[in-house]
């Protein structure tokens, strides 16, 4: 009995369980694809996500779009003859008020320049009245000022022991708007095109970030902005003063009396009192030709800020290297009302067309002696610029655009800064060939300036 047991024990089978061996290559293989599932499912939520957020935000919490700058005109000031003649008028004796049928205009005193003489010899002015003179352009260079801020531009950098330093650049700019979300600053791109981190300083000493909005490189002009919820916790709306822009087209700027604001002797918060001493000649650059100021201000060759008038209205924007050498320290600016188009462009932070034109007007005299048509006469064609490259040559007179006609210079800057880069434009020319001028029209793909 034991045996047999024995025997049954030998014959039982006894198996052992081993472990699969492992595929590696399919192990890997699923790892890829798996990893590769999850990186595609990643990319596909992020692109789900960049696509449909504004999309949601703007649903969600709406934006209002900034308001347009919009630029009043300035309006024509009373020449020294006219505020005299106004101040002379008779005052009308008391009376019983006529009937509409029976009230007449007061008789106007007619004065001529020998009557208007004898009465400013009369006039006698001692020290006090200079005094009072000077407290008065005091009080207004006081008015003024709250319009102009102090920009500083800090940029780090290394030197050559590897020690972090900052260095500090200060400028002036006028504050020209306010679009419902920034505060809109207009001042010198040079100042601040290095800076890391801009700071505006305004006049009640409230400091605040600023961040560029556009730039016109070729005019030494940038618009920064103030974001208004930042402003808000520092100074009060009213206490937010916008400088109004006026006129420098009008027949008497010539000899008026102008206050240089800003730094025009090379550190803020310095001024100037002289007069316009000149607008007749013109800065020009490409596709654009900008009024020139020169007054009798001795200031400094870094100088900065605007040019006011006597109405407390901007007249230009001051700029340097724009004079002879002779003049050098000669406070001269830009005329604003040639600089409204394009600083109500760079509030917007619209980029800035280029077609690469210096031109001029057509004078009148090469009209009727040469038979020269009117329009933008075209001196220079800057190389590789989408002019060229379309085929306008130096010696063509532009007479439209699209459908827009074109008689002088000003004509072709305006209509220019009314269109966008990257639109195709339809140029009309004047070619002089045997003798005579023949119209060629051309398609030109707008450009962006620098």
């Amino acid at each position: 009995m034991p045996d047999r047991q024995e025997s049954n024990h030998d014959n039982f089978m006894i198996e052992k369980i081993k472990q699969r061996p492992i595929n590696k290559r399919r192990l890997i293989r699923r790892t890829v694809i798996t990893a590769s599932m999850a990186v595609i499912f990643g990319l596909i939520a992020c692109f789900t996500f960049l696509v449909l957020e504004p999309v949601i935000s703007n649903w969600l919490y709406p934006e209002e779009e900034p308001e347009a700058i919009i630029f009043p005109e300035e309006p024509e000031e009373m020449l020294p003859e006219e505020m005299l003649e106004e101040y002379l008028q008779p005052s009308p004796s008391p009376s019983p008020s006529p009937g509409p049928e029976e009230q007449e205009e007061p008789e106007r005193v007619e004065l001529d320049e020998q009557q208007i003489q004898e009465i400013l010899d009369k006039v006698v002015l001692d020290m006090g009245d200079y005094r009072q003179l000077y407290s008065v352009l005091s009080d207004y260079v006081k008015q003024v000022s709250q319009y102009m801020v102090v920009v500083t531009g800090t940029k780090s950098d290394t030197d050559w022991f590897a020690n972090v330093y900052e260095s500090k650049n200060e400028t002036s700019g006028v504050v020209i708007g306010n679009n419902g979300k920034e505060l809109l600053i207009l001042t010198d791109y040079n100042s601040v095109k290095r800076a890391d981190h801009l700071t505006v300083t305004f006049s009640n000493g409230v400091q605040a970030d600023a961040l560029m909005m556009q730039c016109y490189q070729d005019g030494n002009l940038v618009v920064l902005c103030v974001s208004l919820n930042v402003l808000s916790q520092e100074m009060q709306a009213e206490d937010m003063h916008i400088a109004p822009l006026g006129s420098s087209l009008q027949r008497n700027l010539v000899g008026s009396p102008v206050i240089a604001v800003g730094n025009p002797m090379g550190t803020s918060g310095s001024v100037g009192y002289g007069v316009i001493t000149a607008a007749g000649s013109q800065v020009t650059l490409a596709d654009m030709n900008f009024q020139l100021l020169t007054t009798d201000i001795y200031g400094s060759q870094s100088a900065g800020g605007v040019l006011f008038n006597t109405s407390g209205q901007v007249v230009g924007f001051i700029i340097t290297g724009k004079t002879g050498s002779d003049m050098r320290n000669i406070i001269s600016a830009y005329g604003i009302s040639d600089l409204k188009q394009m600083i109500s462009r760079l509030t917007k932070g619209d980029r800035i067309p280029y077609l690469g034109i210096i031109g001029a007007d057509v004078p009148k005299e090469a009209n009727e002696q040469s038979q020269v048509p009117f329009g933008a006469y075209v001196r220079e064609v800057e190389m590789d610029s989408p002019a060229m490259l379309a085929g306008i040559q130096s010696g063509d007179v532009i007479v439209g655009i699209d459908q827009q006609s074109v008689t002088k210079m000003s004509d072709y800057s305006s209509y220019l800064l009314k269109i966008n880069p990257e639109d195709v434009l339809t140029v009309r020319v004047m070619r002089q060939s045997q003798g005579e001028y023949k119209e060629i029209a051309f398609e030109v793909t707008v450009g962006e300036a620098d």
